[in-house]
């Protein structure tokens, strides 16, 4: 198998070789609060302004701060047939990326998403609600199209988030791209 520093190289080799022009779109958002005597949403909600702008905001309220030991479970799906595992699977400890960015550049690629739209972007502890605001298509765009091209086609980027090891909620980000 191989690592994924290899497969993030092969990929930044691709994107230097090949142009690509695309259109993403957002589709879907999922939030599942799985203990609701840890935390729940207040919104999770896909919103369309118009035919051509699109964004997505979440706020989730935890009931038991601070939050000092967090991991998050992070794998990307293809639509093929239903989603299917594409290119990464993988867990790691929130706290510790966040306090050392640059320690892991696959997930460093999807916490770019949204860490300008977001209130996570500081190190545990985590004693506030958590909140996702207006995070557009372009965030996104800019990272499937330039940075790291992907082929077409529907994707899924579902996110467990476990607190002291136990899994407390599931986020789900549906968007096409063509």
């Amino acid at each position: 198998m191989f690592s994924q520093q290899y497969l993030y190289g092969v990929f930044i080799f691709l994107s230097l070789v090949m142009k690509v022009n695309s259109y993403l779109e957002f589709t879907n958002v999922k939030c599942e609060a799985l203990d609701k005597e840890f935390c729940g949403f207040d919104y999770c909600i896909l919103k369309a302004v118009n035919r051509s702008y699109k964004y997505v905001s979440l706020k989730v309220k935890l009931f038991r701060t601070p939050v000092t030991k967090v991991k998050l479970n992070l794998g990307l799906y293809k639509r093929l047939n239903g989603y299917k595992p594409f290119l990464y699977n993988l867990t790691i400890d929130a706290c510790k990326f966040l306090k050392f960015p640059k320690s892991n550049p696959v997930v460093t690629f999807f916490y770019e998403f949204f860490k300008d739209f977001s209130n996570i972007n500081h190190t545990c502890p985590y004693d506030h609600d958590l909140v996702l605001e207006k995070m557009s298509y372009s965030s996104v765009y800019n990272h499937f199209t330039t940075k790291l091209p992907f082929p077409e086609g529907s994707y899924m980027l579902e996110m467990h988030w476990i607190a002291y090891d136990i899994k407390r909620a599931i986020t789900k980000f549906y968007w096409s791209l063509s």
